[in-house]
């Protein structure tokens, strides 16, 4: 049987771990997989690169909604379920069109 005691050591446990990264890891994250979104784009993998991008706004969705608001950094622009609701849903749109535009070959002329 678990004691009240018990629940806040362990919740104190957990808290203290997320405070050894620092406040701007997330955002940290969600630009890295946004970096390698672009170099994809860059190698002429469009579709692929795109995906990543729209791939970074739905970690960066993820991560928001599981962060409190002081561990979130740059990611918390706005209440929490607005950065939420606009980070899913923008990184849902981006990653549907670049599934959906037709597979034609880069060529520049």
């Amino acid at each position: 049987m678990a004691t009240p005691g018990g629940r806040a050591r362990a919740r104190g446990r957990r808290h203290r771990s997320t405070e050894r990264l620092p406040p701007q890891f997330p955002m940290l994250v969600v630009m890295l997989i946004a970096g390698v979104g672009f170099l994809r784009i860059l190698a002429e993998h469009w579709r692929q690169g795109t995906t990543l991008i729209g791939a970074s706004l739905l970690v960066a969705g993820i991560i928001r909604a599981l962060l409190p608001q002081d561990r979130a950094g740059l990611l918390a622009v706005r209440s929490q379920a607005m950065d939420v609701l606009c980070y899913l849903v923008l990184g849902m749109l981006v990653v549907v069109l670049a599934s959906t535009v037709p597979r034609l070959p880069f060529v520049v002329q």
